[in-house]
């Protein structure tokens, strides 16, 4: 039933595929500055977060979850932010362990499953605020879903959630972003990757083996050796089995949209699950043909993306 099938996004003319669709926006992209306060947080586990804030004294509170080796400052994090603080509500765009600049103290760092930081971070948030919803960015994204799929304090509290471009199924995703028209992607993430990696084995030496980082082409392979093992699975397939958001799609409880471009270079076939949408009671899923990963930028290149007029007219809805 929550399929929405009325997609009206029309991207530039001249971004006619899905990767000028993805990586225009990616590097082009300026938005103004923000006046980001920071604030950093231990977790329950000796580490920290690090969280920016615009605050103008609302009673709602909107929380930002960027992707794979992004931060709180990618263009994509500052439009959503500056969007909804310009229609009222505080922002709280917060970075994964090892992003915000500073590497983390743990021997590991994040993943597509740290649900259980996002739920750090709604726990010491919630209590200044009487109303909070959650918005999601491609990794941040299946977090998100995964997080509301679970059992966590204070999700009484939350309104809604929106997941933009997520990787639905974490495996078939790995394989889509490998292949060889992809490869400009996953290089540029492995670089980041294991460049974090060579960076914590300076600090755990006895705990994170770097001979194995010569044989890693691909993220599948990264996450085998070190994502995996790293945060206490047995390997990629362990990890991406317990932290696809697909499979807790049918737990949420709570008001959710999935927002993914058909033309995403990113996402497997299986990340657009719209026989199950029209299933599920709390999940809705818009799945237009065009706006890469990401992307959604305005035809024109002038105004909101789309991607942050649809999360805030969703999460704007009473009920």
């Amino acid at each position: 039933m929550p399929l929405i099938k009325n997609q009206n996004y029309v991207p530039s003319r001249w971004m006619f595929n899905g990767h000028l669709q993805t990586i225009v926006p990616a590097i082009w992209r300026r938005p103004s500055l923000l006046p980001f306060e920071r604030e950093r947080i231990s977790t329950p586990d000796g580490d920290f977060l690090d969280l920016d804030w615009l605050r103008q004294g609302s009673s709602r509170l909107v929380i930002i979850s960027h992707g794979l080796e992004g931060n709180s400052r990618r263009p994509y994090m500052q439009g959503m932010a500056k969007f909804f603080f310009e229609r009222g509500w505080d922002v709280l765009s917060w970075n994964f362990r090892g992003c915000s600049g500073e590497l983390n103290l743990q021997p590991y760092f994040y993943h597509s499953g740290a649900s259980n930081d996002l739920s750090t971070v709604v726990e010491y948030a919630a209590p200044q605020y009487t109303l909070l919803s959650l918005v999601g960015f491609s990794l941040g994204g299946n977090m998100t879903l995964k997080y509301f799929g679970e059992p966590h304090p204070f999700q009484s509290k939350i309104h809604r959630g929106v997941a933009i471009s997520v990787p639905l199924d974490l495996s078939s995703s790995c394989d889509k972003i490998s292949k060889p028209e992809n490869r400009i992607y996953s290089w540029r993430f492995l670089k980041s990757l294991k460049a974090k990696i060579v960076a914590k084995a300076a600090n755990f030496p006895d705990q994170i083996p770097l001979e194995p980082l010569a044989r890693v082409r691909d993220i599948k392979t990264f996450d085998d050796i070190y994502t995996g093992p790293m945060h206490g699975f047995r390997g990629a397939k362990d990890y991406y089995a317990k932290c696809s958001s697909l499979h807790f799609l049918r737990k949420i409880n709570h008001k959710v949209l999935i927002m993914s471009a058909k033309n995403d270079p990113f996402l497997s076939p299986s990340c657009y699950p719209e026989k199950l949408g029209e299933e599920l009671e709390n999940v809705f899923m818009e799945f237009p043909e065009y706006g890469g990963h990401v992307g959604f930028s305005p035809a024109g290149w002038k105004g909101a993306f789309w991607s942050e007029i649809r999360a805030f007219e969703f999460i704007n809805e009473v009920g």
